[in-house]
């Protein structure tokens, strides 16, 4: 999602399919790449994870893992991946995980562990030898609600069926959480049970003769059982409405394309390059993609910002090229030990790369930063005069240190935390933060917050101690410590091209107020600098109630059309034919 990262913890994406009784044949020194699964047995349940072995250009491997119950679709790229037909090994050391496994050929998988904080046993087998499970009769949309304590919350479970298998999510309706996996769906007769592992639920119901009405407790770890009856309201499964998401065919050319960056070994990033009607030559935007590993489209909960940009933006007369973050979706390289800057070197490549074709007007080629993005993109404008302007789209005017903790303060406040709490929680991140980005190594920075993160701590800050690992590891790793480390106004100084910033008035991540000032100090030299407040808008650019991240799925506009018109009009103004 093109977001500034929460201090709050990014749960860990662990999961698996249940391999009971899997067999495999002997294991092929040419059949390395694929889809591998297991099954980790915690203490909330079964999880299933899936290893994605992708083969790379100069035909080694590469690889992610996904978390088919916790987060179905998301894919987290290895820092380290090693297979071959005696063992596998990785390492993702954004989550603080590691795995190292041996060829069992009779078993016909991988027998290994699995380490994160804990140690658990892990075996890896082939994916097609997993059976698909499929549930009966239990498809459709349930709606119930849940009564504690004089609050009442709002779900809808959510299952479906198709060619693999049966799967569950939640919405948590009332507080705006939607897509919540469920694990564990099981029917014996009419006794249906599954867990939500985000929420530490677990839940066991009957349904009723017709099979319309399911029945049965809610349990929670430090909670009184509560008693929650759903009900069907259709058969079919409710998809999030995108109306904005482009559908082919277009008015304009759609070109895939590979890009390598010479200066970063096994870096090859793949795009789509939108091209106008006619000859050109045309004005051009690189899209920079926010935080985390994003798709060429910045997908986040269906959302597809960049398609919706890349599409207003071409069909008005603007070349637009947009691409997968390296070692993401088709792009190869490694993400999670990469930085801003070994990203700002990405960007780099793809400009060089566009102002070298034909149909491009070379003197008018720009960048068009989201969130991280819209780091990246002064950073390259103050050394490349080629470039031509930027736009900044929720972009940071400010230091990390303090994005953190402006972050943290208006989460905490939107979600209603008292002012006492705001006040403990402002002394709280500044320790963490400082002790992450002003210890000499990683090592000191895990000590410091070893002893930092208390039991209580993590409580007050939401997370359990069984966490605390992760918590670190998130802190504590390349990419935090140097956007910690980063100060915007070291490059803004140097930024003389054209400017565009906008913020929504409502982004929680990159608070408007201080952001914007930064940006309108560190740009006081250069005499094209506009900069906008746009209400009611929250980070994605979405018209928005309150600006929480929960909010952005329930939201069915995916970019806001006044946002849209108002910078394909400031392109076009300076650039267009």
């Amino acid at each position: 999602m093109g977001r500034m990262r929460n201090l709050a913890i990014a749960m860990t994406q662990s999961a698996l399919m249940l391999c009971l009784g899997l067999t495999a044949p002997a294991l092929a020194d040419d059949h390395l790449a694929g889809d591998w699964l297991g099954t980790l047995s915690t203490p909330n349940g079964a999880l299933r994870l899936m290893v994605h072995a992708i083969e790379t250009g100069d035909g080694g491997l590469t690889a992610t893992l996904e978390s088919l119950d916790q987060a179905p679709g998301q894919r987290i790229p290895m820092s380290e991946f090693f297979i071959d037909d005696t063992e596998m090994r990785f390492e993702i050391s954004a989550l603080g995980a590691s795995y190292q496994g041996e060829w069992d050929a009779q078993a016909g998988h991988y027998d290994g562990e699995f380490t994160q904080g804990a140690t658990l046993e892990l075996d890896f087998a082939r994916a097609e030898a997993a059976p698909v499970i499929v549930i009966d009769g239990l498809d459709g949309s349930w709606t119930g609600q849940l009564d504690r304590d004089a609050i009442q919350l709002e779900f809808t479970l959510n299952v479906e069926t198709g060619n693999d298998g049966t799967w569950a999510s939640l919405d948590s309706v009332t507080q705006g959480a939607y897509g919540i996996p469920v694990a564990g769906l099981e029917r014996e007769g009419d006794t249906i049970r599954f867990r939500v592992p985000a929420a530490n639920v677990t839940y066991e119901g009957q349904l009723d003769a017709d099979g319309s009405v399911l029945t049965g407790n809610w349990q929670r770890p430090g909670f009184d059982d509560a008693v929650v009856r759903f009900e069907r309201q259709s058969i079919e499964v409710a998809h999030p409405n995108r109306p904005q998401t482009p559908v082919a065919p277009f008015p304009y050319r759609e070109i895939d394309v590979r890009i390598d960056n010479p200066v970063a070994e096994g870096v090859t990033l793949a795009g789509t390059l939108t091209l106008p009607q006619g000859e050109g030559p045309f004005p051009a935007a690189v899209l920079i993609s926010g935080s985390g590993p994003q798709d060429r489209n910045e997908t986040v909960w269906t959302h597809q910002p960049f398609a919706v940009l890349a599409d207003h933006l071409t069909r008005n007369g603007i070349a637009v090229l947009r691409y997968d973050d390296r070692g993401y979706a088709d792009s190869t390289g490694d993400f999670a030990s990469s930085t801003s800057m070994d990203f700002a070197s990405d960007a780099q490549a793809v400009t060089e790369w566009l102002r070298t074709q034909p149909a491009i007007n070379a003197n008018a080629v720009g960048l068009i930063g989201h969130s991280e993005g819209g780091l990246i993109a002064p950073v390259l404008a103050a050394y490349n005069r080629e470039i031509a302007y930027i736009v900044l789209l929720a972009g940071p005017g400010t230091d990390g240190q303090e994005i953190i903790l402006d972050q943290s303060i208006a989460a905490a406040r939107a979600a209603g935390r008292s002012e006492a709490d705001l006040e403990r929680l402002h002394g709280l991140v500044l320790e963490i933060t400082d002790a992450a980005c002003s210890a000499p190594d990683e090592a000191a920075a895990r000590t410091a917050l070893d002893e930092i993160l208390t039991p209580e701590v993590l409580t007050f800050l939401g997370a359990t101690p069984d966490q605390k690992s992760l918590f670190i590891g998130q802190n504590v790793r390349a990419w935090q410590r140097a956007f910690l480390n980063h100060d915007p106004a070291e490059y803004l100084v140097d930024v003389d091209q054209p400017v565009l910033a906008l913020n929504g008035s409502l982004d929680l991540q990159v608070v408007p107020g201080p952001n914007l000032a930064g940006l309108e100090t560190g740009l006081a030299h250069n005499d094209d600098v506009t900069l906008m407040e746009l209400p009611g808008l929250n980070h994605m650019f979405q018209t928005a109630q309150t600006g929480t991240i929960p909010e952005y799925a329930q939201i069915e506009e995916t970019f806001n059309p006044q946002a849209l018109a108002l910078i394909e009009d400031w392109i076009n103004t300076r650039f267009g034919q």
